[in-house]
């Protein structure tokens, strides 16, 4: 059985044929309306986290695709406290033709895959978010027309979207750069991993805690939130730590002319990115969020259906 749970676990041609098919489903969505391929089918959606792209794209993506989705709240649940990760899993299998699960703990996501007897996505853990980096090269595909010779500069918190973003392009042939607050670094387990896939694209990965050095000649900026949701009581002390980090009009204006800018969303706007950047003529923000559909409906087409 097919589960989506992290990049690292497919492969190049693999990645492209979930890219692929997203640029069809997006094509086939607006000159047509998409065939409804998962006429049906059900698709159960956990959430121990609120989200507004998660929720409403995965959604929607169902209903274009002839399906229907199934909201389970957190306290519908409890995951992992009023029933164990591997009762949910069992319980939803015979209800519902796949799972996605946005939740806390990474070993949730892998303890629903292990018990369930349909294909389960991750929907988004605090080690990962592979749904938004297959959104995100889609995005930067789309854009330019490739993805290889291009880098990639990622500039903030190592977090779940970086280590999805570093395995992406290790995978894809990008150059990725990424700078960080000297505490806050992507951790060496998934470095050595991105490393390893590099060596068969043979691209370049730099770490830095200089955000000029990780952006010179990038063709992507990419940020995100400083503090991500379960990290509120560190709010204070990131906020300390992370404004030369700040993607704005003078960090931009040391980038080359056609270089874009991406930020998986929410934003703290005046934070991690300026109103300017966000809204200005290099931002890709808003393609990016809308991408999340369309990627995602490859996943389910190829995971649920017989895309």
């Amino acid at each position: 059985m097919l589960h989506f749970l992290s990049i690292a676990d497919f492969s190049a041609d693999e990645l492209w044929q979930f890219l692929k098919l997203a640029k069809e489903l997006k094509d086939e969505l607006k000159a047509t309306g998409n065939r409804p391929i998962l006429k049906g089918k059900t698709l159960g959606m956990v959430f121990q986290k609120p989200s507004l792209r998660t929720r409403v794209s995965f959604e929607v993506g169902m209903l274009q695709l002839g399906g229907h989705a199934l909201y389970i709240s957190p306290n519908e649940i409890g995951l992992g406290q009023r029933e164990s990760v591997a009762d949910v899993a069992r319980v939803l299998s015979g209800y519902v033709d796949g799972i996605m699960a946005r939740v806390f703990s990474h070993d949730h996501v892998l303890e629903l895959a292990k018990y369930s007897r349909v294909p389960v996505i991750n929907g988004l853990s605090d080690y990962n978010h592979p749904c938004q980096a297959l959104a995100d090269v889609l995005t930067i595909w789309e854009h330019f027309g490739q993805l290889k010779g291009l880098k990639l500069a990622y500039v903030g918190d190592g977090n779940n979207v970086a280590t999805s973003l570093i395995i992406s392009a290790a995978k894809l042939g990008l150059d990725f750069a990424i700078a960080t607050p000297p505490d806050y670094q992507l951790s060496p387990k998934v470095v050595s991993l991105a490393q390893q896939f590099a060596q068969e694209t043979n691209i370049k990965i730099s770490l830095t805690h200089n955000p000029l050095e990780a952006i010179s000649d990038a063709d992507v900026i990419y940020t995100d939130t400083w503090t991500s949701m379960g990290q509120e009581a560190e709010t204070a002390k990131r906020l300390k730590v992370f404004p030369p980090y700040q993607i704005n009009e003078q960090l931009l204006a040391q980038a080359k002319p056609q270089t874009v800018v991406m930020h998986c969303l929410p934003a703290h706007r005046g934070e991690e990115i300026t109103n300017g950047v966000a809204d200005g003529t290099q931002s890709l923000l808003f393609p990016q969020a809308e991408n999340r559909l369309h990627a995602q409906k490859a996943l389910l087409a190829k995971l649920l259906g017989k895309g």
